[in-house]
């Protein structure tokens, strides 16, 4: 088989609820020269069938069926196992425009581009089929939608919405500055680290502002929803501080933004865990920026008003941070509740 335009990797981990509606929006692509990599992590449920079956109809699927060994370790098989020219992300809960790879590749083609990414959706679907979409700007600023830009040089550009997902990346670029994810088992959030190596390194950059994919938000296995993996985030970050800092002037160039993003993950991480969790999880989060501070790498100018309000009360005392912090999501908590409940009551008056 000659190179495929795109190798289209999809790591899949118990999603047979999800999977025929994500391989359907891949193989109906309107451009055909692609491979599906199918990367089976240790399902246990019928997932690896459905992948099997898809495969017998469609010789593109390639099917890599290996034991459970995390999110990382899957997708790294798959970019290890890719052919093609770009490569291309796809969850298998979500699923993606049948015009998505033909567009992007054809972007990527005419402007010689290391990687392009685009606008997408998130979505929760009705038990009735309805779904409800929320459209997703990578850039809030608008500034920096259909042009090319180094983002190698540019530290700002680590605040568009982190995905992986949501474009293609020449494989020659992930390759040649040896771009993969981080293997911890059972961890998760290991694509922080892939998002953050393309963003320092890529040298032709482009986002363009328009919704090619369909990113799920309820499915309850997804790993934003586990309250048990509470320290993978810090761990995530401390694998990208390791890559980066060595590189002095790479480092020196984007430490500042770093910064601001481990802080936004953490926040991030705090409304996702257990609330019993959050007490300790402030006293770690006030150890890693301490750390920072002594360091002089936390620069006020790069944080809103209110983030650098927290650090400073984080960095105080971490504790009275999380005593406020649950006070506040109790009473959040409290006012969503009350306010679902005149709903229904509306709701039955009316009829």
């Amino acid at each position: 088989m000659a190179q495929a335009k795109v190798s289209i990797i999809i790591p899949t981990y118990n999603v047979e609820e999800y999977l025929e509606e994500c391989l359907d929006s891949v193989c109906r692509q309107t451009l055909k020269d692609i491979e599906i990599l199918c990367v089976n992590d240790g399902s246990t449920d019928g997932s690896l069938e459905i992948i099997k079956r898809y495969a017998a109809k469609d010789e593109r699927i390639v099917v890599l069926d290996g034991p459970n060994g995390g999110y990382g370790k899957a997708m790294n098989r798959g970019l290890d196992a890719a052919t093609g020219e770009y490569i291309g992300i796809v969850e298998p809960d979500d699923f993606i425009a049948l015009t998505m790879y033909e567009d992007l590749a054809k972007l990527a083609d005419e402007n010689a581009l290391d990687f392009v990414k685009a606008d997408f959706y998130r979505f929760t679907r009705r038990s009735n089929g309805d779904m409800s979409l929320k459209y997703n700007h990578l850039d809030k600023t608008g500034e920096w939608y259909n042009k090319v830009f180094d983002a190698s040089v540019t530290p700002q550009a680590l605040h568009f919405i982190m995905n992986t997902w949501s474009g293609i990346y020449r494989r020659e670029f992930l390759e040649s500055h040896g771009i993969r994810h981080h293997e911890t088992p059972g961890a998760s959030f290991q694509d922080n680290g892939f998002w953050i190596q393309t963003f320092v390194y890529a040298k032709r950059a482009m986002i363009v502002g328009f919704p090619y994919y369909r990113n799920r938000r309820d499915n309850p296995n997804s790993s934003v929803k586990d309250t048990g993996k509470v320290y993978c985030m810090n761990d995530e970050y401390d694998y990208i501080e390791e890559l980066l800092r060595p590189q002095q002037e790479l480092w020196e160039r984007f430490k500042y933004t770093y910064w601001v993003k481990r802080f936004g993950n953490y926040t991030f991480t705090m409304e996702r865990i257990d609330p019993s969790f959050i007490p300790d999880y402030a006293v770690r989060f006030r150890e890693d920026f301490l750390r920072a501070q002594k360091l002089d790498e936390l620069d006020q100018a790069s944080f809103s008003e209110k983030q650098w309000g927290q650090l400073q009360e984080i960095l105080s005392n971490p504790r009275s941070f999380a005593k406020k912090y649950l006070s506040s999501k109790k009473r959040k908590a409290t006012l969503k509740n009350g306010a679902a409940k005149v709903k229904r009551i509306a709701k039955k008056v009316v009829g």
